[in-house]
Order: C-alpha cells, then sequence, then structure tokens
C-alpha cells in the first residue's frame, strides 16, 4: 500500500492545548485538526463545499514527530478589553504612558511552551490516488493557499525536507523509535485486519479533527465560531511493544486515522 509521507522541518514549533492561558501547553506533535487546516491552507480550500475539502475527508491521516528540546517563554499578550484599557491608563480616552503612545486595552506576562528543531512526518492514504497527486503539486508550488506556509503558529515557518510516495508494510517489531505518535481509536489498513487499539501504550486524549463553521453559508467567514468532531486517540512517547501488528513506512510506524468515524 502507497502512502504520501510529508517530512516537515520547523525551528520552532507550538501546537496549543485548549484551555490553557496563564501557561500555554503545548502538544508535543500536532493534532488532526492542525495538520487539515494546513492542507486546507495549501490546498487553498476556503470553504467547505469544496469538492477537495470531500476528498481530504477522506483521507486517512498519520501524524508522529519528534524535537530537541522544550523551552518556555513570556510574552505578552493583549487584549482589547475596554475595562483593561481603564486599568492600565486611568480612562478609556488615554493611550498614552510615560510619554509614549501604547497598544489600546490592556496587557499581561504569560508563558508558552515552545518546541524547538520540531521534524514531523505526515502520512495520507487515499483511495484516489489523482487527489494525492494534485496535493503534492500544491505542497511544492502553493499558488492558491490561503494564508502564509505555516504549521501551528502563523510565526512558525517550516522547511519540506521531503515530500514523495512510500510504501507501507505490516510490522511487529518490538523498539523504541524516539518520536511521539497519534494511534487512533479507529486504525485504518486493508492489510491488518484487526488493530487493537487497547494494547497500544500512551496517553488517551479527545482530538479534534474537522470543523464545522458556524453560519459559514450566510457570512462567509472561515475564521467564525467551529465545532470539532473528535477521534479518541493515545499519545505514544515512541515505545512500541506488545503489539500483534502495525503499518511501517521502512522508518518509523505509522497510524492511520479513519477520520470519517470521528465523532
Amino acid at each position: 500500500m502507497e502512502a504520501l509521507k510529508i517530512k516537515i522541518y520547523q525551528p520552532t514549533a507550538h501546537f496549543r492545548m485548549p484551555f490553557t492561558y496563564q501557561r500555554r501547553h503545548t502538544y508535543p506533535i500536532p493534532p488532526y485538526s492542525t495538520v487539515i487546516g494546513f492542507l486546507c491552507n495549501m490546498l487553498g480550500i476556503d470553504y467547505q463545499g469544496n469538492k477537495l475539502f470531500e476528498k481530504l475527508r477522506n483521507c486517512k491521516l498519520s501524524v508522529s514527530g519528534k524535537f530537541d528540546i522544550k523551552l518556555t517563554e513570556y510574552i505578552w499578550f493583549r487584549n482589547l478589553s475596554k475595562s483593561s484599557h481603564e486599568k492600565c491608563f486611568g480612562s478609556s480616552a488615554i493611550r498614552e504612558k510615560n510619554g509614549e503612545v501604547n497598544h489600546i486595552g490592556g496587557q499581561s506576562p504569560m508563558r508558552i511552551d515552545v518546541l524547538e528543531n520540531m521534524r514531523l512526518n505526515i502520512h495520507l492514504v487515499s483511495e484516489d490516488e489523482g487527489f494525492l497527486q494534485y496535493l503534492t503539486d500544491y505542497l511544492k508550488s502553493p499558488v492558491n493557499r490561503l494564508e502564509t506556509v505555516h504549521l501551528g503558529r502563523a510565526e512558525d515557518w517550516l522547511v519540506f525536507e521531503s515530500i514523495e510516495m512510500v510504501n507501507l508494510n505490516p510490522c511487529s517489531k518490538d523498539r523504541n523509535y524516539n518520536h511521539f505518535f497519534w494511534i487512533p481509536k479507529y486504525s485504518w489498513s486493508p492489510e491488518i485486519k484487526e488493530f487493537d487499539f487497547d494494547k497500544a501504550d500512551g496517553l488517551f486524549y479527545n482530538l479534534p479533527t474537522f470543523a464545522t463553521i458556524k453560519d459559514y453559508d450566510k457570512t462567509f467567514n472561515r475564521h467564525a465560531e467551529r465545532s470539532f468532531s473528535y477521534m479518541r486517540s493515545k499519545l505514544n512517547d515512541g515505545a512500541i511493544r506488545g503489539m500483534e501488528e502495525y503499518l511501517f513506512d521502512g522508518e518509523i510506524p505509522v497510524f492511520l486515522a479513519d477520520l470519517k468515524r470521528s465523532n
């Protein structure tokens, strides 16, 4: 079985865990929704009625990666709250402080976790070989991209180390691969009849996958409020053991999520 493998390098990366504020924690590798958003950007999918979006929904997706070190940085968190502005400047009509004009609203220090020298592996499988070739072309030449080429934060630029088709084969080797893996509950493979999710090691997560954008058909605002579907998954830290079979691309394991089964 063939898969499109995308190897990415990022000098810095942050994949925010939701509901973390005073210190913004990061996943060690991006959740499925972040990768899907990246692919939508590269393909120029700006509305969910796009035929390409449905082809992307039908793909099977695997995400893995590693990084050198995690640092915690201080940043200024800014907001446009009137009450925060008045607390800082004394009046909503004043923006000057210590002789200088400042940002409106308020600001407060915040810590954010940052991953250094991130290396990611994204595998995609589709019954539509033409779509994978189309995706390859637009990854190499993203002429229809919606925004800057990024994965996660807009400032975290990336480099494609390779974009190629690889063969996936069943494997049952116990080993520490020194990568993080998302192991989905609904792992897909025509090569393996039964995948035993319970035997996989890792921490449980409900990972967001595809989003439904509120009132998009009326506003055409792709940045509006979203409601996500979720895939029950485990975060594995690289030690694969006791599993009867899993897919392998010659370098690392590949756990393909059947995203259409997310809910």
